[in-house]
């Protein structure tokens, strides 16, 4: 009996030193990354006068979408206006087939030209299917393994339909449970709350999985009165970077744009985001 309560107190300390170290570590001010699918068209068009703006808006990183403009296919081009420009990729969005057998290396080699060491799944339909999500759990592991030797991680990006309900909670929650600490929870706060979540809430249910973060409004139905721009909407930006920053580990806040209100660029309504945070970041 005297042996079992030591047991049971020796875990006690074990986790609670655990707990005290994991806040030690998670201290570090996230950097500041923009998704490029917010500029897609311009990216198209003027990929290294987009980039140039989107630097002299402070950005320190752009998250890759899979479109370079003029230098399509050649990572050496794309790395010399990074570095031109003071930029670091922070993470590419890409697909399970640009990871296959046949297209690893390829896709392996121009990312690693890049700098970049998050890999992110940012969209596969079977994650919101009752057999498909757990395809999704079992190629998000195989390549949280294969990828390790590069010193590469992989993760899987949320929109909306991951929080359906599924097997007693959500999507997003069986993939969680199931993929290792090692697969990123790219957990896009705008759908998030648009599914009805709470973005603080998912971010603590996961501690050391959120190393990238996407910053976006995705305004609820039914809202009136505020515009799709980070601090002109209703989620608690101080409160959920707050968290981001103690339990998430994140890494980067990567700002996204999708709306375009009142006939402003996308340019334009990125820098009203960026700016938005700047304020918020400034009271942490």
């Amino acid at each position: 009996m005297k042996l079992a309560r030591l047991m049971i107190l020796g875990a006690i300390l074990l986790s609670m030193t655990t707990v005290a170290n994991a806040k030690q570590e998670y201290t570090a001010m996230p950097q500041i990354s923009v998704q490029l699918w917010s500029v897609k068209e311009d990216v198209k068009a003027d990929f290294t006068g987009t980039l140039s703006a989107l630097a002299n808006m402070g950005f320190t990183g752009v998250e890759f979408a899979n479109e370079f403009g003029e230098f399509s296919g050649d990572a050496a081009a794309v790395k010399r206006v990074l570095d031109q420009l003071g930029l670091k990729g922070s993470g590419a969005h890409i697909s399970f087939e640009q990871l296959n057998d046949k297209n690893f290396d390829e896709t392996i080699a121009f990312y690693q030209t890049l700098g970049v060491d998050m890999l992110i799944v940012g969209w596969d339909e079977r994650a919101w299917h009752p057999e498909g999500i757990k395809e999704v759990v079992f190629l998000l592991n195989k390549l949280a393994k294969k990828l390790e030797p590069f010193g590469i991680k992989t993760g899987f990006h949320n929109h909306d339909h991951e929080f359906n309900a599924y097997n007693n909670s959500t999507y997003w929650d069986y993939l969680a449970q199931h993929t290792s600490h090692n697969v990123v929870l790219q957990q896009d706060v705008g759908w998030t709350t648009y599914a009805g979540k709470d973005p603080i809430d998912y971010v603590k249910r996961y501690p050391g999985r959120t190393i990238t973060t996407h910053y976006k409004v995705k305004l609820p139905k039914g809202v009136t009165g505020k515009l799709p721009f980070i601090g002109q909407d209703t989620i608690d930006w101080v409160g959920l970077s707050k968290t981001n920053i103690a339990v998430g580990g994140t890494r980067w806040f990567v700002v996204e744009q999708e709306e375009y209100p009142n006939g402003i660029s996308p340019l334009e309504a990125v820098k009203i985001s960026k700016q938005g945070l700047d304020k918020i970041l400034n009271k942490l």
